[in-house]
């Protein structure tokens, strides 16, 4: 970890948004340290977040997800990339560890002072996003320093725990953030800090119970882990509040983002537009890839298809949200995962409406949609008796899909979801479908595109399905299955070596069996 740790009322100052309209702009004396409420700690907490999920450049969580789950890959208008094509990468790449703990150090200060300064409130949501960070840091890097992090000066080397044990672990802190926030509800004057739910603490238990739920898929298949797994989802059940259902989890949003330079949603502030309108240079580096076509065509789900990409040449300007080719299937071009020549910008898709529109800069940023939830239900049914949840494999699959109809913006999502849901295709109708469980994955594959890469991937790794191509750019079958751990912290963390040595080849993640 960054042990020489930032002072969280700084970033406040430099990053943190108001709880209205605007963001906070204060004027500090250099020579003497500032201070800041919990409540614009959280703030800025969830919306670095967000920005670190979506990520810059080409080595952002999410993105390097949609890569490696064989969602995205990039044109050929752009020098082929070898880090991330060709697997070259070392522990000076992809270095979420460090924004990750900072963001995490700042949850921590809100648990650490919420009730001294009379913010209860806040210290159930900033476990369960404490929850959300650590979950993908052992689903990256396995070891991660955990039951002595987050202690300042008193422990600049934490020691690296096991990463089971920390899965199980965040189930238990999820619990006890359930009970903080079942007896604390927001104070209405503070409601607007909350950029995820507004200060709903229903839909922040929803929200705990469908991480524990994400937690637990992740260890389906892993052998003896069945009882485990069936008790902890009948505690859920048996706690009565639910998961999140009809919508997804999204910070920021209307209200929150502005038309200025730095303050718009930051996937349309990358992969997009300005604050302006303007077109940036990188909307024309991400792609679909021609294997997410092809899956999408084979079941005639042009549907979402057109929502999940514009036709080549992209979006047209005097119409937003529409493409400039006629959306015909034959002008949506994926390209092949690695291909390093032949699919320029112009004549391969664009990331579509589902995630970028012309003047839509106050989107909020998805950290998790309602489909996977219920895909994971389905698999969770699926897979074990014994679950006292009610609902069958085949009614959580099947409201999976109309869910991804919906967040991708489907017009009459329920009715083209029906379409395909009865259309008599393997692995869109369920009862068409001989293999249920590869039903169930191809389908959530297809739901987390665009805004889940990192829980894609993590499926793809724990289920070796589906069966997407190898990059162009390898020669052989190996593929990543987890990231180094950077440099910064290997050069100042001595118990980081209690890891063993890693090959991000062959050094699995526990979840992944084989």
């Amino acid at each position: 970890m960054k042990n020489f740790f930032k002072y969280f009322a700084v970033a406040t100052v430099l990053f943190i948004a108001s709880c209205t309209e605007s963001f906070l702009d204060v004027n500090t004396n250099p020579n003497s340290l500032p201070t800041a409420t919990p409540s614009y700690v959280f703030t800025n907490a969830e919306n670095t977040t967000a920005n670190i999920f979506v990520g810059g450049g080409t080595q952002g969580v999410n993105q390097m997800g949609e890569f490696w789950s064989g969602h995205w890959t990039q044109s050929s208008s752009y020098i082929s990339n070898p880090i991330i094509f060709g697997y070259q990468f070392t522990n000076g790449d992809f270095n979420q560890w460090d924004p990750l703990y900072n963001n995490l150090e700042d949850f921590q200060f809100v648990i650490d002072n919420a009730d001294a300064n009379d913010q209860k409130y806040l210290k159930g949501p900033a476990k369960v996003m404490k929850a959300y960070i650590y979950q993908a840091l052992v689903d990256m890097y396995g070891d991660v320093p955990y039951s002595e992090a987050l202690k300042g000066v008193a422990t600049l080397a934490p020691k690296f725990d096991n990463q089971k044990a920390i899965y199980e672990n965040l189930i238990v802190s999820l619990n006890e953030a359930i009970v903080d926030l079942k007896a604390n509800a927001f104070a209405s004057a503070f409601t607007s800090s909350d950029i995820i739910f507004k200060g709903n603490t229903s839909k922040w238990v929803k929200f705990a119970n469908s991480l524990k739920l994400r937690l637990l898929v992740h260890q389906s298949r892993i052998p003896g882990r069945e009882g485990y797994i069936t008790t902890e989802l009948n505690k859920i059940s048996t706690e009565g509040s639910g998961f999140i259902t009809g919508e997804d989890v999204g910070s920021g949003g209307s209200g929150f983002y502005v038309a200025t330079a730095g303050k718009i949603n930051q996937i349309y502030g990358l992969w997009g537009y300005d604050a302006n309108g303007g077109v940036l240079a990188l909307a024309r580096y991400n792609r679909p890839t021609k294997y997410l076509f092809d899956v999408l065509i084979a079941s005639n789900d042009t549907f979402r298809l057109k929502r999940l990409a514009y036709a080549k040449g992209g979006e047209n300007p005097s119409t937003p949200g529409k493409s400039t080719a006629a959306e015909i299937v034959s002008n949506y071009v994926g390209v092949p995962f690695g291909i390093s020549s032949g699919y320029t910008a112009q004549a391969s898709s664009y990331l579509g409406p589902s995630l970028i529109v012309k003047g839509e800069f106050n989107r909020p940023v998805i950290l998790m949609t309602a489909a996977e939830i219920q895909f994971s239900l389905a698999e969770m049914k699926e897979r074990f008796t014994g679950i006292n949840i009610a609902g069958t494999s085949q009614s959580f699959y099947e409201e999976g899909v109309r869910q991804s109809f919906r967040t991708l913006g489907v017009a009459d999502a329920a009715g083209k979801a029906a379409i395909l849901l009865s259309s008599g295709i393997e692995n869109s109708d369920w009862s068409a479908s001989t293999n249920k469980l590869q039903a169930i994955n191809l389908q959530k594959w297809i739901a987390l595109t665009n805004f889940s890469g990192l829980e894609a991937w993590t499926e793809y790794r724990k289920s070796n399905l589906p069966n997407i191509p190898q990059s162009s750019l390898v020669t052989d079958s190996k593929r990543p299955v987890r990231i180094f751990y950077p440099n910064t912290e290997t050069g100042s963390n001595s118990n980081a070596s209690s890891a063993g040595t890693i090959d991000v080849f062959t050094t699995k993640i526990f979840w992944d069996i084989d």
